[in-house]
């Protein structure tokens, strides 16, 4: 594997915001999207995700994808909403084993009612923040990302 080298103090607070952050946004988040609209940051994804899919549709790997959801998980929040009638899921054509979800005119409703919401959370969280440090922002999480996804 190699020598391991330490991490310098830029690089470890780095890491440990990144850490903090990991942990702390996404229930912090979950809990006001919950407040606001009803559903969670994943539903919600998961929703805006097949409204901007060609023909509201998306195989159900490629929303796994999309979400960074595994595939067992995306499979139960898909099923639940289902059973809530924001999606359909139907066989994937040509291929016995895959399936689609397909965003319902409910779903795109519930996804239109909540954006404003969603909208209001997200410019709360990035108020105030310099443009410059939001352009370096974009870039380490983004090769953070790209890493992960390899």
């Amino acid at each position: 594997m190699g020598e391991l080298r330490e991490l310098s103090a830029d690089e470890d607070a780095l890491w440990r915001a990144l850490g903090r952050v990991s942990h702390l946004l996404p229930r912090v988040l979950d809990e006001e999207m919950s407040r606001a609209t009803g559903l969670s940051m994943t539903e919600y994804a998961v929703l805006l995700m097949l409204a901007e899919a060609p023909e509201r549709r998306l195989r159900m790997s490629e929303l796994a994808s999309a979400v960074a959801l595994s595939g067992s998980r995306v499979t139960r929040v898909v099923d639940a909403m289902v059973r809530l009638g924001l999606l359909e899921k139907e066989k994937a054509p040509g291929d016995g084993r895959g399936a689609v979800a397909v965003l319902t005119e409910a779903g795109l409703a519930r996804q239109r009612g909540a954006a404003g919401p969603h909208l209001a959370i997200a410019r709360r969280r990035v108020d105030g923040i310099d443009p410059a440090d939001l352009a370096a922002a974009l870039r380490v999480l983004t090769a953070l990302a790209e890493r992960a996804a390899r």
